[in-house]
């Protein structure tokens, strides 16, 4: 949430001391900045010198911090430098009620060769908004750039890929943020189909392994994993939890004899707090009348 203070971490194989760590920031290739993987993305420096420390805050976090992050770290003289990590991906926006980025099919895992459609959905209006996504190979684009097809407010993908895994959101152009989608497209022949958004505490869940020719090819037993431990065996491809709650928090997966699906994140909310207000605009002999008729009432 913009204002939480986030820290990065690097860390290295090696346990003696000495290190100075180098912090970046992912932008697209640009000509004159160091270049990674390819060429795919270029990093700027976030520390000049580097730090002592193995850690690096951003203070407060926010819509600006948006982005993937790099390090590595060095020491000696000559300085000896090591390899840069893989990026990490943070993304820091305050959701507006008002908008919301809706998927078709609505699931977090898909799989290879399918289409998927998302678009941005705003109460009364659509304009203004844009698809946004990004992905490990730390670039930020908007649909319709390098990927995706638009047709007004809708973005389709009309064959994804393992490359179109990634966080999807929709941004307006005053900086306002939809819910943020981690989306996974899968390669093997199994997917954990879960809630895109989060669970409010308390709620039914059903998770659903799902293989992906399930018509002609049904699951006849299937184990659920929650943070690579097995939970529960099930015969009928889906696992319900009646009431969820904090503890229920965590990363999901479905196992099969043949395959494995990859894992998803369940987020739980917090319960829901029903406020109701009730108003009365009486006159004395209404009062007298809502008494009379309504046993067990009191004003």
């Amino acid at each position: 949430n913009p204002g939480d203070s986030v820290t990065l971490s690097c860390g290295v194989k090696e346990s003696s001391t000495g290190w100075r760590f180098f912090w970046y920031r992912t932008v697209p290739y640009t000509a004159g900045l160091l270049s990674l993987s390819d060429r795919s993305y270029s990093v700027e420096p976030l520390s000049g010198n580097g730090t002592s420390e193995d850690s690096y805050t951003l203070i407060p976090a926010g819509p600006s911090h948006t982005g993937g992050y790099v390090c590595r770290a060095g020491r000696g003289d000559p300085v000896y430098d090591t390899l840069y990590s893989k990026p990490q991906f943070l993304w820091s926006g305050e959701p507006q009620p008002s908008v919301s980025l809706k998927m078709k099919p609505n699931r977090t895992q898909h799989f290879t060769s399918k289409s998927l459609s998302l678009s941005c959905e705003e109460k009364g209006n659509t304009i203004g908004w844009k698809l946004k996504r990004y992905r490990e190979k730390a670039v930020e684009s908007e649909c319709g750039s390098i990927w995706g097809s638009i047709a007004g407010s809708k973005c389709t993908i009309m064959f994804i890929f393992s490359w179109d895994s990634g966080v999807y959101w929709c941004e307006s152009g005053s900086g306002e943020y939809s819910n943020a989608v981690n989306i996974t497209v899968a390669v093997g022949h199994l997917i954990l189909e879960s809630p895109a958004y989060p669970i409010t505490e308390g709620d039914s869940v059903t998770l659903r392994c799902t293989h992906r020719y399930q018509e002609t090819n049904p699951i006849p037993k299937v184990d659920f994993y929650k943070d690579g431990v097995l939970i529960r065996n099930e015969t009928t491809g889906e696992m319900t939890i009646p009431a969820v709650s904090k503890s229920d928090e965590g990363f999901y997966k479905c196992k099969s004899n043949k395959a494995e699906s990859p894992e998803s994140v369940v987020r739980v909310r917090g319960e829901k707090i029903i406020m109701i207000t009730l108003h009365f605009h009486l006159w004395s002999s209404e009062i007298c009348s809502v008494k009379k008729h309504t046993p067990g009432l009191e004003l």
